[in-house]
């Protein structure tokens, strides 16, 4: 690139066709090993108006080079890298690298006082050069890069003169020297060395003639007059002073005075806490390999008060000593409700000043003031401390060229323009962890004030959000007031009204530092700021924020991300492929809630509120609909559908459970905030959706929670159908909860309301859970009776999906029964009328009926095939429950079939699954069979523990029947004609095998 761009390889020239593809190499080729973005090569290819086809044209030239590599055998050089590309020097060879790296070894040794091997360096480095760096490349981006160079190397051509005349060889530099003159004549450095080099020539009056015409040359074109090194030389030179005829120090030589040494950082913070990760990748910045061709920058960013200029400060304080040329800070005020911000001109020069610049040769333009810096620090190892930085645009002037400098800049936003450009490390700062922040609390009041109370101090830094500035606040008014108790204290902030008061001493601290950000975001992104603060989730996903402010979901998420780089909101940690779902810190949701309160009117807040809670009802209703195949709700008209979500429905509910986990906490605020604001019929609308949810995973704290809420509201409202149904799904956990004698209640009472009402479809609901509760404690008439009017409350309304499953059920009770053959048509009618329906969730609990009926009926090979599909579908759906249930049939016909082992194996896997869920009855099946596979293998003391702990679960749960069953299983192994309840000598009884038909016999009969 020192020249025309050329590659080599070992067989001569490879051919670069085209402008277009030259420049994305050499993009590239400069920022080797880093990641070039597209962005940036499109706007290095195109810097005026990229084509809308530009990001694909680039791809095409990404592709062509890779081709051409591969041609030449290399195939291992361009490397995607989101979001862009790399370049893989490996083994290969840059021009622009060997040069850097070989001028740096070459001043290295000018500073450690070996002249002459420097000089030979520098030779070397500058005789890589072929001409005017890359070639006749054009754009922006390229003949920066080139100025860039260009410069690099006239700095190096000076060292070397310098180092030149210090060894006596002026008479080998004058002709190079006049030719570089006439090619610069403002480059007074230059023109001083020639000066010197004509005069120890022994041609004085022309080394008089070169100050005179480049006197003459400042005056007309720049106004000024030529800078004190070169005007004391020429009165030297006047004087003929034995001075000019010693060897100069080389530091004379340089364009600047003797070299200052700033330290400018600021006193490191009191009560410096964790950090330890940040602080480690710091470290490992200066570790690091130096890029000499590009600064190492490293950016802290995060919300006002987490402590970025903290962790700046006191890493800058621990590594002074790596940075022997000096330390540079600047507050440039870009978040300061006081002072405009600072300029990188005024910043630029207050640190030439401090490296020991006049004040008179500080150049007036900033780009010739970012020049000199550039050039100062070339040869120096400087840390540079930049705070309160607003934008890329304010701090690239002040960014070294290369070298061995580091940059450590603070922002409150994302500056992401670095991508690419730079050597960089991006520490996005985050509030501390709980263990630290009570580590600062005490460090700050002092231990003495919560040694009597740890539990309130956690309380205090969770009220405190974990962020240092606040923390420092609350530890401050404990240390000033000692009368202030840490409880008392921590009472204050449980008021979300006051909890800003608080921490906002005299209009300052954290409510200051948010409204700073606040106070510049654009009108539209901070209306969305402020309304998504009147949510009360834990987390939400960008369609959320599309529904408070009633805009498309395309340009909530820009919004979002504008909010995100802000820090007012932060990215929530998602399984990978999962949409991306954000959320507040309280202290910033506080703040937003606030300002909505302040700036908004009260009914667009509710409105804002309406269209949100809509937007998850019709989500989660069809949801709903997807997971059963069926329509829902029945008996009643759905939600209305939001104008910006049906176009977003397939991408977000391709898999309803999984839509409904990433959910999970959201709905149960929701239903919450419903519940509590008068809203009723989302509460329950939206509890009612979400019950497959919970059933499948086994959620029943929150099932339990939401009911209740719903219940509550609906009763204060007087919505009889919302009561209703919430009475209907409480009676349905508590039959999941085996509580039946309460499930009976809650059912009796929905089914009261729902007839009252003149609500079929419920009133059905109701009467199938008023069945299972009848079968779980045996008593098969009245089971069968409320069967057969949910079966004809059912098929009234075309409620396809219940008919299915209660058909299954009726499969059930008969098998219980002992009625095999009355079951079979049963689960086979289930199994096809499911289907139709197209639910994967109420086919498989078809199958799994049928699988039951064909079991009993003496088929274990169908049986088996029959519990491997429930598996499979239940796997596909997530769904835990239905799995333990499927590998539970599936080891009981193993067992029958007399493969024990596989047997043993299937049933562990469910057992682990029952634990899991902590579902006791499903626990009792599974040791049931557990203990069958024990007896059948002879082991009949192990399989009496088995039913032993089966019968008292039974028992716990109120599964009449069950009980029973396993009863006669442990009376049997135990050599006892008695019910049993416990494994009690059954160690004394013979150890004898048992056969599967007897087992079965046994499970089979009557119960009780």
């Amino acid at each position: 690139m020192l020249g025309p761009l050329l590659v080599q390889t070992d067989e001569g020239p490879l051919r670069i066709n085209g402008r277009r593809q030259s420049t994305v190499l050499a993009m590239l080729l400069l920022s080797a090993d880093r990641t070039v973005s597209v962005d940036s090569l499109v706007d290095a290819v195109w810097p005026d108006s990229p084509p809308a086809t530009a990001r694909n044209q680039i791809a095409i030239c990404i592709a062509t080079l890779r081709k051409n590599f591969k041609q030449a055998g290399v195939t291992d050089l361009l490397v995607t890298s989101p979001p862009g590309y790399v370049l893989a020097r490996g083994e290969h060879r840059i021009d622009v690298r060997e040069f850097m790296e070989q001028a740096e070894r070459g001043r290295e040794a000018a500073r450690q006082g070996r002249a002459e091997e420097a000089c030979a360096l520098l030779e070397e480095a500058l005789s890589t050069w072929r001409g005017p760096a890359l070639g006749e490349l054009t754009g922006e981006r390229i003949e920066a890069e080139a100025t860039r160079l260009q410069q690099l190397r006239l700095d190096l051509i000076e060292e070397r003169a310098g180092l030149m005349l210090e060894l006596g060889r002026h008479r080998a530099l004058t002709g190079e020297l006049t030719e570089l003159v006439q090619q610069y004549p403002l480059r007074e450095q230059t023109r001083e060395q020639l000066m010197l080099a004509l005069y120890r020539c022994g041609q004085r009056a022309e080394a008089l003639d070169v100050f005179r015409q480049g006197r003459r040359l400042l005056c007309e074109e720049l106004g000024i007059e030529p800078g004190p090194a070169l005007q004391q030389l020429h009165d030297l030179i006047l004087r003929d002073s034995p001075e000019l005829t010693r060897p100069p120090d080389a530091r004379q030589m340089r364009p600047v005075a003797p070299q200052t040494v700033p330290a400018q950082l600021p006193a490191d913070v009191m009560g410096f806490t964790g950090r330890q990760e940040e602080l480690a990748a710091l470290d490992r910045l200066l570790k690091d390999q130096y890029n000499l061709h590009a600064p190492a920058v490293a950016t802290i960013v995060g919300v006002g008060g987490v402590g970025k200029t903290a962790l700046a400060v006191h890493w800058a304080s621990q590594a002074t000593e790596r940075f022997p040329d000096g330390q540079l800070f600047a507050d440039l005020r870009g978040y300061d409700e006081e002072h405009a911000p600072v300029s990188p001109a005024a910043v630029l020069d207050r640190f030439l000043r401090a490296l020991g610049v006049p004040a008179p040769q500080i150049p007036g333009d900033p780009d010739e003031r970012g020049a000199l810096f550039r050039s100062i620090l070339s040869t120096r190892r400087t840390l540079i401390v930049l705070d309160n930085v607003r934008s890329f645009a304010r701090l690239r002037p002040l960014l070294p060229g290369g070298g061995r400098s580091v940059v450590l800049a603070t922002s409150r936003e994302t500056l992401d323009d670095l991508t690419g450009d730079y050597t960089t490390l991006r520490i996005r700062l985050r509030v501390l962890k709980p263990g630290e922040a009570t580590t600062l609390l005490t460090k700050i009041a002092g231990a003495d004030r919560f040694g009597s109370d740890p539990v309130a101090v956690e309380q205090l830094s969770a009220l405190c959000d974990c962020l240092p500035l606040a923390l420092r606040i609350a530890g401050a008014r404990l240390a000033a007031k000692p009368n202030l108790s840490v409880r008392g204290l921590v009472e204050r902030l449980r008021d979300q009204r006051r909890r800003l008061d608080e921490l906002s001493p005299s209009e300052g601290g954290v409510r200051a530092g948010f409204r700073l950000t606040y106070r510049d975001l654009p009108e539209e992104t901070a209306r969305l700021y402020r309304r998504l603060g009147l949510l009360r989730t834990a987390d939400f996903a960008a369609w959320a924020g599309a529904a408070v402010l009633d805009t498309d979901v395309w340009h909530a998420e820009a919004l979002i991300d504008q909010l995100v780089d802000a820090q007012l909101l932060e990215v929530a940690d998602t399984e990978p492929g999962r949409a991306a779902r954000y959320r507040f810190q309280d202290l910033l949701r506080l703040f937003a809630r606030e300002r909505a309160e302040a700036d908004e009117p009260e009914e667009e807040c509710d409105a804002a509120l309406e269209r949100t809670f809509a937007a998850w009802l019709w989500l989660a209703e069809e949801a709903h609909r997807r997971l059963d195949g069926r329509e829902f709700p029945v008996g009643r008209a759905p939600a209305p559908a939001p104008r910006f979500l049906p176009e977003l429905a397939d991408e977000l509910l391709t898999a309803p459970l999984d839509w409904f986990e990433s959910e999970r906490a959201a709905v149960t605020d929701v239903v919450a905030h419903a519940a509590e604001t008068g809203r009723a019929r989302y509460a329950w609308a939206l509890t009612e959706s979400a019950v497959p949810h919970f059933e499948t995973r086994n959620y029943l704290e929150d099932w339990q929670r939401c009911a209740e809420l719903a219940l509550s509201s609906a009763r204060r409202t007087g919505d009889r159908s919302g009561e209703a149904t919430m009475l209907r799904l409480l009676g349905s956990l508590a039959i999941y909860q085996r509580r039946y004698e309460q499930a009976e209640g809650w059912n009796t009472a929905a089914l009261r309301l729902l007839r009252e009402t003149g609500e079929r479809p419920g009133a059905a609901l109701a009467q199938r859970n008023l069945a299972m509760c009848a079968r779980f404690q045996g008593d098969w008439d009245r089971a069968l009776e409320y069967c057969r009017a949910a079966l004809e409350g059912f098929h009234a309304v075309g409620d396809t999906g219940n008919e299915a499953h209660l058909l299954g059920f009726l499969a059930q009770i008969e098998l219980d029964r002992g009625e095999v053959e009355r079951a079979l048509p049963l689960a086979a009618e289930a199994v096809a009328l499911s289907r139709r329906t197209g639910s994967v969730r109420a086919e498989a609990q078809s199958v799994y009926r049928l699988a039951e009926a064909r079991l009993r009926a003496g088929e274990p090979a169908e049986a088996a095939d029959s519990f491997r599909e429930v598996l499979q579908l239940t796997r596909k759906e997530g769904d835990r429950v239905g799995e333990a249930h499927a590998l539970r049939g599936l080891g009981q016909t193993q067992w029958s079939q007399g493969l024990l082992s596989a047997a043993g194996g299937t049933l562990q896997q469910a057992l682990e699954i029952t634990e899991e869920l902590a579902d006791r009855f499903l626990c009792a099946r599974v040791e049931t069979d557990l203990g069958c596979v024990e007896a059948i293998g002879g082991r009949s003391a192990a399989a009496a523990e088995r039913f032993g702990r089966a019968h008292a679960m039974f028992g716990e749960v109120g599964a009449q029947p069950w009980r029973a069953r396993a009863a006669r299983l442990l009376a049997a192994v135990a050599g006892d004609t008695g019910e049993c309840g416990s494994g009690k000598g059954a160690g004394d009884s013979p150890q004898r095998s048992f056969t599967a038909a007897e087992l079965n016999l046994l499970l089979a009969g009557p119960a009780g």
